[in-house]
């Protein structure tokens, strides 16, 4: 038997242990922590079982979907309920507008008669259909969303519609966010002549009214995909252990000698489906380079807080499944620059989750460079939160039951050229033989793209 450790028990290593188990291969999944899953976590709230980390999957991707299916989990899919979301300018929350590709316009009138962008906004999309500008840079192999929106579009468009929604997905800015890694078809629309909305509409396809369902979530939370997963990882007869930290990685013949819980043990083969700092320690000694290159990818922290709210403590019923709070908006509460920076209408979002007489609502908190959160207690955090909610959606009242989840270093950054560091990195341990690397850090941080990661590591090694 072949025997291969996996390091970490996130959703990446537990679907590359998938694709292991079975046939010649002895497989042991190693858990520094007490439990399975990673940000997959979910909570009983209010009478409901809530995700306390990711509370969907985008549909567009087969992978997750697959997976639910294979592990007997296809009963449980719940398709989105909700359509639409908004983002808050101009003093209230206002609908996204139709024809967006990740934020960026690819039409002019549903974008300009919106009311998000305002007479400035308006003009830099009136320039591109008009007089486009032409990219001064040439064609590179990659670029930074926000600069290159900004000039072909304007600063408006890319403060209201683009950095919210791409940098939301990231807990980052598009100032310094590589498109190739997040958004490649901006890349090559960018690249063509004349408007930049009219050559993006060509690159990605429209949404139909017959599409399925763009993203998905599980009755029993992002959790019940961990638990079958892990019984059917048991039943393959790979072995899993929580609360074993790897300590140590060495060289042993042809294979590895991996440290754990203060004793080694000799595997033919390992995947590192951990964050970038904790693979970058553990390959410092065999590669100076693959080290590097992961200890210089950054991570944003994040405090998600979920309130049930009665109903006639909303000034207005909601719309869609949430709103977007751009970085440079107006300051909050005592002057200080907002916490928030969305908002999400679980309750309406999700039919699961739908109470009558109430609604779900999480806020997000914290991005890149914005830790204000850390030093906050949980209950400071609350009613931080309902103070900026009463502004930007007008709840009124006390803070009700709340459930606060914290996830620091938990958002890898995509800088620029961030695919090459990747590239870098795999084809460092992939010089060192029967090692690999999975994860959020390196095509992907979506559940769809993690397990992706981890599938790709285990065939990597094989």
């Amino acid at each position: 038997m072949r025997r291969v450790v996996v390091v970490g028990g996130g959703i990446s290593g537990l679907a590359a242990a998938w694709e292991l188990a079975g046939g010649d291969n002895s497989v042991v999944v190693l858990e520094s922590t007490a439990r399975l899953g990673g940000a997959l976590r979910s909570e009983p709230f209010g009478g409901r079982t809530v995700d306390t980390g990711p509370d969907g999957f985008l549909g567009r991707r087969p992978e997750a979907l697959d997976l639910c299916r294979e592990i007997g989990l296809g009963h449980a899919l719940v398709p989105i309920a909700g359509r639409g979301a908004g983002v808050w300018v101009r003093g209230r929350v206002r609908p996204l507008p139709e024809g967006l590709a990740l934020g960026i316009p690819t039409r002019f009138w549903p974008a300009s008669r919106a009311g998000v962008l305002g007479l400035r906004g308006q003009l830099g999309l009136a320039r591109d259909l008009v007089l486009p500008r032409p990219d001064v840079r040439g064609p590179i192999g990659d670029r930074s969303i926000g600069p290159l929106v900004a000039r072909k579009l304007g600063q408006r468009v890319t403060d209201r519609l683009v950095d919210p929604l791409i940098g939301g997905i990231h807990a980052g800015s598009v100032d310094d966010m590589s498109a190739a890694a997040t958004f490649p078809p901006l890349l090559t629309a960018a690249d063509k002549r004349g408007s930049l909305m009219r050559a993006l509409r060509n690159e990605v396809s429209p949404p139909s009214d017959d599409a399925p369902p763009l993203f998905w979530a599980l009755e029993g939370g992002m959790a019940s995909l961990v638990s079958h997963l892990a019984a059917a990882l048991a039943a393959r007869g790979v072995e899993i252990r929580c609360g074993t930290p790897v300590e140590g990685l060495e060289r042993h013949g042809g294979g590895w000698a991996v440290t754990a819980g203060g004793t080694s043990s000799e595997a033919d083969a390992v995947v590192l489906a951990v964050p970038a700092p904790a693979a970058s320690r553990l390959l410092q000694a065999h590669d100076d380079e693959a080290a590097s290159l992961l200890s210089h990818i950054p991570y944003a922290s994040v405090t998600l807080v979920t309130v049930c709210v009665p109903v006639d403590a909303l000034a207005s019923p909601l719309v869609g499944t949430g709103f977007l709070v751009p970085r440079r908006s107006p300051p909050g509460p005592g002057g200080e620059p907002l916490a928030v920076t969305a908002c999400t209408y679980l309750s309406q979002k999700w039919p699961h989750l739908a109470v009558e007489g109430e609604v779900l609502l999480r806020a997000s908190v914290g991005r890149f460079g914005d830790d204000r959160a850390r030093s906050w207690s949980d209950v400071e955090l609350v009613h931080r939160v309902w103070e900026e909610l009463a502004v930007l959606m007008g709840v009124t009242g006390e803070p009700p039951a709340s459930m606060v989840a914290r996830w620091p270093e938990a958002f890898p950054q995509y800088r620029v050229h961030h695919l090459l560091r990747t590239t870098g990195v795999e084809s460092a341990v992939a010089r060192l033989g029967g090692i690999a690397v999975a994860g959020s850090a390196y095509r992907g941080v979506g559940i769809p793209a993690c397990i992706a990661s981890g599938k790709a590591a285990a065939r990597a090694i094989t």
